[in-house]
C-alpha cells in the first residue's frame, strides 16, 4: 500500500464509530495467569525503549495501521462481526505483557473471552478536526506501554465508510498491515477468509527466542555484527548524509516525505534491469549507495537492511512483527552496474544474519544502542506489494498503510512497488538541512530509476544459484518493517 500519515490519507467527514476491546475483556485479562511463551526480542526491545523515552519526559507514539474504504450503505453489526472475527484469527492481538521487575510476562486471552465495545463518537463536519481527533485517540489507544493497544474506527457516510485500524508496533509489521483490507472486506461480505487456522505469532516468538538463547558471544553471527559495529565507530549506522542535528541534543521532531516515485512502466524497466542481480531491492540499495556518496562524500555505504523472517510458509498468513536486520558494507563504485554487483554480493553474505534477533546479539555484545531513540538505525526498505490479496483494488478503495510520525533522529525510507508504480515514503528529522538532503535524495533516486532505460549496457546475467536471496519479494516481500 501507499505509506502515509493520518493527515494525508483522504480523511473525509462523517459519523465516527469506534471499537475497542470491551471492559469485560480487559477485566478477564487482568485475572489471567502468565503465558509461558516469552516476548520476541524485538517486542521486548520496543517496549523497553518506549519506557525509557517516556521516563525521560517525552511521549513518542509509534503506532502503525491501515485506512481503507468500504463502499455502499454500511451495516455496523456486520462490520463489528468482521472486525471481531479478524481479531480472533490472530492470537497476538489478544495477548499482552505485564512488567515484573526487569521482565515482561505475557498473558493471552482465549477467543471466547474477547468481545468488542462499540461507541458512536459523533458527527464530524470538518476533516481537519476529525484528523486531529483520530491521531490523538490512536496515540492513547495504541500505546506501546498500555493494553489493550489497538483500536478500530469507521467514519460512516451515506455512500460507505472509511475504516481506520491502529496498533502498537509490537503486534504488527508492514506485511500484516498490507493483508488487512482484503481480509476485512471478505469477512464483512460474509465470506470465510481462511478455513485453516492461522499460525500464531506468539508461537513464532517462542521458537525464535529459544533458538536465539542457544547462542553465546562466540557465535559467528555475533562476531560478524561485532566487526560491523566496530567499523561503524562503535555505533549502528545512521543515514550517511548531514541531517542538521546537534550531537547529544534532544530527540528532534520528524517530518514525512511521501510521493509517487515513478509510474508502472519505469518501475518495470528498473526491475528488469536489476533482476539479474536480485531485483529492485538490490537496485534501490545500489542507487542509495551512489547518491549518499554524492551528497555526503561516503566512500563506503554501511546500512542495516530489514528482511522479513517469515521463512516458513506456516507464518505467511500470520499477523505479527516478523522482521530482522542484515548488515551490509558497500565500497561505493563508480557506476550503477558495478554498484549492483557489490550490493548483491553483500546481501548474499549478510542475509542469513537477519534470522538472529539483533537485540539478542547486542545483549551478548554488552551493548544497548536504544535507550533514548525509538529507531535503532536508519533503514532503506523495499516491498513488492503487488502480490497481496486485493492489491489491485487499493487505489480505488483509498487504501493506505499508516505510520505515526513523531520524534526521531534517524531516517527511515520505504519504497513500495504497487500496480501504479513505485511509491516513496520517508520520515526524517525536521531540520532545514535534512529536508534539503532528503529532497535531493528523492530526486536523484528518481533520476537513477528512470535512467536505466538510457544505460547503454545491461548487466551481465547472474545464474539463479547465485542470485541475491530475498530480492524482489512478490507475495513474500523482502522487507516488511515500518520501524526497525
Amino acid at each position: 500500500m501507499r505509506i502515509t500519515d493520518i493527515q494525508r490519507c483522504e480523511v473525509r467527514p462523517g459519523q465516527l464509530v469506534e471499537w475497542t476491546l470491551s471492559p469485560a475483556t480487559v477485566e478477564a485479562a487482568a485475572e489471567l495467569p502468565d503465558d509461558a511463551r516469552p516476548p520476541a526480542y524485538i517486542q521486548e526491545s520496543h517496549i523497553k525503549t518506549a519506557r525509557s523515552v517516556r521516563e525521560d519526559g517525552l511521549f513518542v507514539p509509534t503506532w502503525l495501521g491501515t485506512a481503507f474504504d468500504i463502499p455502499g450503505r454500511i451495516d455496523l453489526d456486520a462490520l463489528e462481526d468482521a472486525l471481531r472475527a479478524w481479531t480472533l484469527r490472530h492470537e497476538t492481538l489478544r495477548s499482552g505483557f505485564r512488567q515484573d521487575g526487569d521482565e515482561l510476562r505475557r498473558f493471552t486471552l482465549d477467543p471466547g473471552s474477547v468481545s468488542l465495545h462499540r461507541e458512536v463518537v459523533g458527527d464530524f463536519t470538518d476533516a481537519t478536526e476529525l484528523v486531529r481527533h483520530l491521531q490523538d485517540r490512536f496515540d492513547v489507544a495504541a500505546d506501546a506501554l498500555g493494553w489493550p493497544n489497538l483500536i478500530y474506527s469507521a467514519v460512516v457516510r451515506d455512500d460507505g465508510a472509511s475504516v481506520y485500524m491502529a496498533f502498537d508496533h509490537s503486534n504488527v509489521d508492514a506485511y500484516s498491515i498490507n493483508r488487512i483490507p482484503a481480509e476485512i472486506h471478505e469477512l464483512y461480505a460474509g465470506r470465510t477468509v481462511e478455513e485453516a487456522p492461522v499460525s500464531s505469532y506468539i508461537d513464532f516468538c517462542r521458537i525464535e527466542r529459544t533458538d536465539a538463547d542457544g547462542i553465546d558471544a562466540s557465535h559467528e553471527v555475533v562476531g560478524r555484527w561485532r566487526e560491523f559495529i566496530r567499523r561503524c565507530d562503535g555505533m549502528l549506522p545512521g543515514f550517511p548524509v548531514d541531517l542538521g542535528l546537534t550531537p547529544g541534543g534532544p530527540l528532534p521532531p520528524q517530518k514525512l516525505m511521501r510521493e509517487p516515485l515513478v509510474g508502472a512502466e519505469d518501475a518495470a524497466a528498473f526491475e528488469a534491469y536489476c533482476r539479474p542481480y536480485g531485483g529492485s531491492l538490490v537496485g534501490l540499495l545500489a542507487a542509495t549507495a551512489l547518491i549518499v556518496r554524492e551528497i555526503g562524500g561516503q566512500s563506503v555505504y554501511r546500512t542495516v537492511v530489514p528482511f522479513h523472517t517469515r521463512v516458513k510458509s506456516r507464518w505467511s498468513e500470520s499477523v505479527g512483527w516478523y522482521v530482522g536486520g542484515a548488515p551490509i558494507e558497500v565500497p561505493v563504485p563508480a557506476d550503477f552496474p558495478a554498484a549492483l554487483k557489490a550490493v548483491r554480493a553483500q546481501l548474499q553474505a549478510a542475509r542469513p544474519l537477519a534470522r538472529m534477533p539483533l537485540a539478542r546479539v547486542l545483549s551478548l555484545l554488552g551493548t544497548d544502542f536504544r535507550p533514548t531513540s525509538p529507531d535503532l538505525y536508519s533503514i532503506v526498505s523495499y516491498v513488492d506489494a503487488r502480490g497481496f490479496p486485493g492489491a489491485e483494488d487499493w487505489a480505488g478503495l483509498s487504501a493506505y498503510g499508516l505510520i505515526r510520525v513523531s520524534y526521531g533522529d534517524q531516517v527511515c525510507v520505504w519504497v513500495n512497488r504497487l500496480h501504479e508504480g513505485l511509491w516513496f515514503a520517508g520520515r526524517y528529522p525536521d531540520t532545514d538541512v535534512a529536508y534539503k538532503n532528503m529532497r535531493l535524495y528523492v530526486e536523484r533516486l528518481r533520476d537513477i530509476v528512470v535512467g536505466v532505460r538510457a544505460m547503454p549496457e545491461r548487466p551481465a546475467a547472474v545464474s539463479p544459484a547465485t542470485a541475491c536471496p530475498g530480492g524482489a519479494g512478490g507475495t513474500a516481500p523482502s522487507t516488511a518493517s515500518l520501524r526497525p
